[in-house]
């Protein structure tokens, strides 16, 4: 069979119109000569009835002490409205369905609730109603533990849930629809002659991902790369087919260049610098440090250490419990909060020279002050104060031709 997995977010099913879109790209895999899998996520965003976050707040509004397992057998209820609602609308098209739960599909998670992990897929029911020539809708962001309870796969979790699927059913292609017209390269509310990139490899996706981009998530991604299934990212409302994210090599085979040094810039706001110096030359402060840290279960980024003290980031919302942990170990530590990570990310600057350079200058420019740097062999990240942040976003952007 020629499988076509197909993900729609919660955006691409909440009004009327958007699921009339959502039928023609289902229709159109059909008339492709695809057999169809559609992963759906919770119809909306907060504030619309179904949205997983609406009933989030529910629970806080009544009791707010659902325990975390039946926290997950509420916030599955959306995915199951949203592929209910769909067949509904699939049947009366002409168009044969059926709905699978996680667990139907085959998905089996560890049993942490709220961010459950995917162990394994039997997909033996998706396969039988493909052969019966039917569409098969599958609730995202589920899956059932192995003593039959339902989880969930934290957020992006149907993000997860499709390319996991497609691996599974060894699927041509998994397409993530939401609203906007593939992966840009930078952030449209801030660059607005951001562009849409034609094609992008795993490797810079998940980097993109993980650091700030949030068309889709990273473990999806990842689970995409290690089954070498390519991922369209594509919006709902138009028949462009937005980026493609796949291996360079494949990408060179479809016609499409990667001859590029930066591919895009991604940012986070909201970061918190921690700077923690010893009275003396102490190599025992960095493991004291990042112990207190530990066992506070505080994140930490951005890290250098030296003989004579470490620097680090954490979210600012986290930044009052690493200073108290310091405090407590006779730490006190220089806080700068409000900061921001922009990131400027690439396969292709690996082994170049004068990219930092390039990075310093445009920042320069702009009397933007940096206040740590740290690169990968495709990423370089610069701290800056959150004031500067758009504008350096801008500044970088500019510089890397990525407007062209």
């Amino acid at each position: 069979m020629k499988i076509l997995v197909q993900k729609f977010g919660g955006t691409s099913l909440s009004t009327v119109e958007a699921r009339t879109y959502v039928v023609e790209h289902i229709r159109e895999a059909i008339e492709q000569g695809y057999q169809p899998v559609i992963v759906v996520s919770a119809m909306g965003r907060k504030g619309e009835p179904y949205a997983t976050d609406t009933l989030l707040d529910w629970i806080s509004r009544n009791g707010d002490r659902l325990p975390a397992r039946e926290r997950d057998m509420l916030l599955g209820c959306g995915e199951l409205i949203s592929a209910a609602t769909l067949c509904s609308l699939l049947e009366a098209e002409g168009i044969p369905s059926a709905v699978l739960t996680g667990a139907q599909a085959g998905i089996m998670t560890n049993d942490d609730f709220g961010n459950a992990q995917i162990l394994s897929i039997n997909p033996r029911r998706v396969i039988e109603l493909l052969e019966q020539r039917r569409a098969v809708i599958v609730a995202g962001f589920q899956g059932v533990c192995k003593n039959g309870d339902m989880t969930t796969l934290g957020r992006g979790g149907s993000d997860t849930s499709a390319t996991a699927l497609g691996a599974a059913l060894k699927a041509e292609l998994v397409d993530i629809f939401t609203d906007v017209n593939g992966i840009l390269t930078a952030d449209p509310r801030i660059v607005q002659d951001a562009k849409p990139l034609e094609v992008i490899s795993y490797a810079e996706i998940c980097n993109m991902a993980h650091l700030g981009a949030k068309v889709i998530h990273p473990r999806a991604v990842e689970m995409a790369m290690q089954a070498g299934i390519p991922v369209r990212v594509r919006s709902t409302f138009s028949k462009s087919p937005g980026t493609l994210v796949t291996h360079p090599a494949s990408a060179k085979g479809s016609g499409a260049i990667l001859d590029r040094f930066v591919t895009g810039i991604a940012h986070v706001a909201g970061i918190s610098q921690i700077r923690v110096a010893a009275p003396e030359v102490a190599y025992d402060l960095q493991l004291r440090v990042f112990k207190a840290m530990a066992q506070e279960r505080i994140s930490v980024d951005f890290i250098n250490v030296t003989p004579s003290g470490v620097t680090y980031t954490v979210f600012d919302h986290e930044a009052d419990r690493a200073m108290s942990a310091l405090a407590g170990l006779g730490l006190p530590p220089v806080v700068s909060s409000g900061c921001a990570k922009v990131s400027i990310i690439g396969g292709g600057m690996n082994g170049v020279p004068g990219i930092m350079a390039m990075i310093v200058e445009a920042l320069t420019d702009q009397d933007i002050h940096i206040l740590q740097s740290a690169d990968s062999n495709a990423t370089i990240w610069v701290l800056v104060e959150g004031k500067d942040m758009a504008e350096a976003v801008r500044a970088l952007h500019r510089t890397f031709n990525l407007h062209k």
